[in-house]
């Protein structure tokens, strides 16, 4: 009778360990969606460490004609996941996730100097607490039928100043128009009040006030770091701090 119930202890143990080690496994999926005036290539760079480091890596590419789409792009793309995965947002990129990412799949959101509205709330709105250099500017320009684009000639001052003249000047040049009224979207739910949360500050960004960033990071109550010097193209100029800090995500989160 004790045989058996040693044997029995022993099989039960065994279980629970094997249920231990599963839910202390790093998340391996992570999902990258990038921000206004820009595209996924943008993320070539962390993509490449990620990938190196065993992460399966998916991409969004936002249409960015509609908040709407943009939110059904990225919840399409973590519907597309086959377990757990860590959900990574860069700039305007922050609203979208915020609001796609309440898929149970998602088990944490990183924002690289991104937006991280509440319900109820947009960006636009958020970045009046802290208007960004960008935002005094008069570099915003606006097409005939709503779309904005950054000017050009000053897409290296305010979006990458921390770049390469050639690689600024391409970006520049290749920039996707984002319907203007994006930026007024209002978050119907948001994610991070149910999932933990990455905040990565980029302290030279130009777009996005530091400080707003710093006070979202706050609210949220968000594992933060500070890229000293970084641009907000931060997620091109420092794909290292980016990669290790969405890795210490996946490896935390559950």
């Amino acid at each position: 009778m004790s045989k058996s119930w040693l044997i029995i202890g022993i099989s039960l143990f065994n279980c629970f360990t094997l249920v231990a080690q599963k839910e202390a496994a790093p998340v391996r999926n992570i999902v990258l969606v990038h921000g206004a005036w820009a595209d996924g290539s943008g993320w070539k760079g962390v993509y490449d460490i990620l990938v190196k480091d065993g992460y399966k890596v998916s991409i969004v590419q936002e249409p960015e004609t509609s908040f709407k789409e943009d939110v059904a792009a990225t919840k399409r793309m973590i519907a597309q996941q086959d377990g757990p995965c860590v959900v990574v947002a860069h700039s305007y990129g922050g609203a979208v996730i915020t609001e796609a990412a309440n898929d149970p799949k998602v088990v944490a959101l990183v924002y690289v100097a991104a937006h991280v509205p509440d319900a109820g709330e947009s960006e636009a709105e958020d970045g009046k607490r802290f208007p960004s250099d960008l935002s005094k500017s008069g570099a915003i320009k606006t097409t005939s039928d709503g779309f904005t684009y950054l000017d050009p000639a000053q897409f290296h001052e305010y979006f990458a100043a921390d770049l390469p003249n050639e690689l600024a000047a391409f970006m520049a040049q290749s920039q996707v128009l984002n319907f203007a009224d994006n930026f007024k979207a209002v978050i119907t739910e948001a994610a991070w009040r149910k999932k933990p949360s990455w905040m990565l500050v980029a302290t030279k960004d130009r777009t996005i006030n530091p400080d707003l960033e710093r006070w979202y990071a706050a609210r949220a109550k968000s594992h933060k770091v500070e890229v000293s010097g970084a641009s907000h193209a931060v997620y091109v100029s420092r794909p290292k701090e980016v990669a290790a800090f969405i890795e210490e995500a996946a490896s935390h989160a559950r």
